[in-house]
């Protein structure tokens, strides 16, 4: 004897299409999709807490970052460097890049005297773009 239920041998199954698991993906994709977009203007240095100024242009991403971070620690790009290792690779890109931009990105709570040092040793390199990296308001 068999009763009348669809999961028996011999009945049949219907199909269902689970909305849990399909909103848990397109919640996914959304977070996806916002983290790429905010990573599109990502600066190449360390993460600082840029200062405030009113009349910033856009950045131009090519050259090198040099990141003075409110510590007072240097890092080109992404790696912290100590002054001998700054100077040298300033000394460096100078020769493989002499036309080459330069973008202090120095922490709002940075020592001022260490920005001046990298914006100083960079002009002594021969650099004529160098800039500094600040948020619009």
């Amino acid at each position: 004897m068999h009763g009348g239920g669809g999961s028996g041998p011999g009945g049949k199954k219907r199909a269902r299409i689970e909305i849990i698991p399909l909103i848990d993906v397109i919640f996914f994709l959304l977070a996806t999709f916002v983290l790429f977009t905010l990573s599109l203007n990502k600066s190449n240095g360390v993460k600082v807490n840029l200062p405030v100024a009113e009349t910033g242009i856009t950045r131009d991403p090519t050259g090198v970052t040099i990141s003075v971070t409110d510590e007072g620690a240097i890092a080109w790009n992404q790696d912290l460097i100590t002054l001998d290792e700054f100077q040298q690779r300033l000394v460096l890109y100078a020769k493989s890049d002499p036309d080459g931009r330069i973008l202090i990105n120095g922490d709002e709570r940075a020592f001022f005297a260490q920005a001046i040092y990298v914006f100083d040793e960079a002009r002594k390199a021969g650099f004529k773009k160098v800039f500094i990296e600040t948020r619009s308001r």
